[in-house]
């Protein structure tokens, strides 16, 4: 049987043994970071024609088993939701076959923009400590998993307001234009009889005439919304200045959006989104052609979906620095369930009880907004006030403890914000409107542990990203040449491979675990640097 490329046939045992061995040190000694001086001395020089004097890798290690598991997760326990919009979530969970934490998480961020930032609450009791309680989620779920469905099905009530709010707005249009006519017709009657005047000597008559029926230069209302889902900056910041209450903003697909966040090209959008997750402040921009433009309530609550492979590497960044903006950590609401691996066929009509309890408690939301003169501040009433209290004092020590690692910390330093926003919100929606109880405060705080369990799994997918990305290349490896390159894993665009960083992150893994080795370098033809390849470990079954 012909050996490997590069290396000559004639070899004894003897030499591939020893050419095995020095390779197997070499690699531990790669591994800490020093490579073995030993090694790099007894390494044979390639030869002229490209083929090596080093006898090939004959022995091999057997393959360690490749472990990948996020940690559990706490299942979305109903109680959690308030009454009013509970049986729908657990309806659309049902008839859909989807996880109910999808349509719980975007449920509550449609609560969140509706009430936008008519209404704060101010956490302690003396301080001038004021929260927006808009709020940012993601729902993470395999493709197919009814990510998107269960995100229509719990905005449903936020576009049917948004439908409502344009179509009062056409009407008010229709007659703004009938007036604008009438107007007109006036106005011609009004600058006859100024004509008259003037020429009757009458001058400060006409002038009069003219004052009463001009119309100045009123510019038309524009429409109000509820809703954004893709706009530049500068769009929706116009946007939010025309809707100072704030904005929903909705994604399909999360990733490609934080990824823009995360360029250097975008800070100054990275700057105008950071400041619209606090809800309280301004922004202002110039732009050549547009000049200054002041937002006056940068109020923006968020919602989307992505799939584990493609927000991987994004924590990845979080976790080692080098991407880490505090983005990821802003999303403070994501669910991240165990998938449902049973299908079970159901067909049956809706429930519409639980469609009209959930749609009248977002109108009911909406209507306590719109008739804010001013901003509402809410506080905590003295039960509720010790429970938020003792948890604060609680997860600022262990995020200030130094065992954390820093993504982790900063997410936790943003919960405070999180909790008080939900305290809030679940006190409005049992039609609370007066000080924050104990019970909206201690559902929120249940609420907090249950996203503090999936934000450790978020949290964990970065390193178990490698360990997917290493699996799936040996259950694909016959689709690769025998000898491969990081180039060859990456082209593929396989799930969580489809950059240089993953697909190495993956392979070293592999060598680790003994599944292939590098193989021995080949000079280039035209003399440059030889590309790194690897080659399989033979104990590995053929698969076609």
């Amino acid at each position: 049987m012909a050996g490997p490329v590069g290396f000559d046939e004639n070899w004894t045992q003897a030499q591939r043994d020893t050419w095995a061995a020095e390779g197997a040190r070499a690699y531990a000694e790669k591994q800490k970071g020093v490579i073995s001086e030993a090694f790099k001395l007894s390494k044979p020089a390639a030869r002229a024609d490209g083929r090596s004097d080093a006898p090939p890798s004959a022995s091999w290690p057997t393959p360690k088993p490749i472990e990948s598991s996020l940690p559990r997760v706490a299942p979305l326990d109903p109680d959690l939701l308030p009454e009013a919009i509970r049986d729908y979530v657990l309806d659309v969970a049902d008839r859909q076959q989807s996880p109910p934490d999808f349509a719980a998480i975007a449920a509550l961020c449609g609560l969140a923009s509706i009430v936008g930032n008519a209404a704060r609450v101010r956490p302690k009791q003396h301080d001038d400590w004021e929260v927006v309680p808009n709020l940012w989620g993601a729902i993470v779920g395999r493709p197919s998993a009814m990510k998107s469905p269960a995100m229509r099905s719990a905005l449903a009530p936020v576009f049917a307001l948004q439908d409502d709010l344009r179509k009062e707005w056409e009407a008010a249009q229709r007659e703004a234009d009938i007036n604008a006519a009438l107007s007109d017709l006036d106005a011609g009657e009004a600058r006859k009889k100024a004509a008259k005047a003037i020429k009757a000597g009458n001058r400060e008559e006409a002038k009069r005439l003219m004052a009463e029926h001009s119309k100045g230069d009123e510019e038309e209302t524009p429409c109000p919304r509820l809703i954004v889902n893709d706009a530049t900056v500068e769009k929706l910041g116009e946007l939010l200045n025309e809707n100072p209450r704030g904005l929903l903003l909705i994604r399909d697909e999360l990733p490609g959006f934080l990824a823009r966040m995360e360029s250097e090209e975008f800070q100054s959008e990275r700057a105008f989104y950071l400041e619209s997750f606090n809800g309280d402040g301004q922004f202002t921009y110039d732009r050549i052609g547009r000049g200054t433009i002041l937002i006056e309530n940068c109020t923006l609550s968020m919602i989307g979906g992505v799939q584990p492979a493609r927000i991987a590497p994004l924590v990845k960044g979080a976790m080692t620095g080098e991407r880490d903006d505090g983005l990821v950590q802003r999303l403070q609401l994501v669910t991240w369930p165990d998938h449902i691996s049973s299908w079970t066929w159901t067909d049956r009509i809706p429930s519409a009880r639980a469609r009209e309890r959930y749609d009248q408690a977002f109108r009911d939301l909406h209507q306590f907004a719109q008739g804010l003169d001013e901003k509402a501040i809410f506080g905590f009433a003295p039960k509720a006030q010790d429970m938020f209290r003792q948890w604060m004092t609680e997860i600022q020590t262990e995020a200030r403890s130094g065992k954390l690692a820093s993504a982790l910390e900063s997410h936790l330093l943003k919960m405070p914000k999180t909790v008080a926003s939900l305290a809030l919100i679940f006190h409005l929606v049992d039609g609370g409107r007066d000080a924050i109880g104990a019970e909206a405060t201690g559902r929120a705080l249940d609420f907090a542990d249950y996203l503090r369990s999936h934000a450790n799994r978020l949290y964990s997918a970065g390193a178990v990203a490698a360990e997917n990305g290493a699996k799936l290349i040996v259950e694909r490896r016959a689709q690769l040449p025998e000898a491969f390159t990081a180039r060859d894993v990456w082209k593929k665009s396989w799930a969580g491979l489809y950059d240089r960083d993953s697909a190495d992150s993956a392979i070293d893994l592999l060598i680790s675990a003994g599944y292939c080795r590098e193989a021995p370098p080949v000079a280039s033809p035209s003399g440059g640097r030889p590309t790194v390849s690897y080659i399989w470990n033979s104990q590995l079954k053929v698969e076609g």
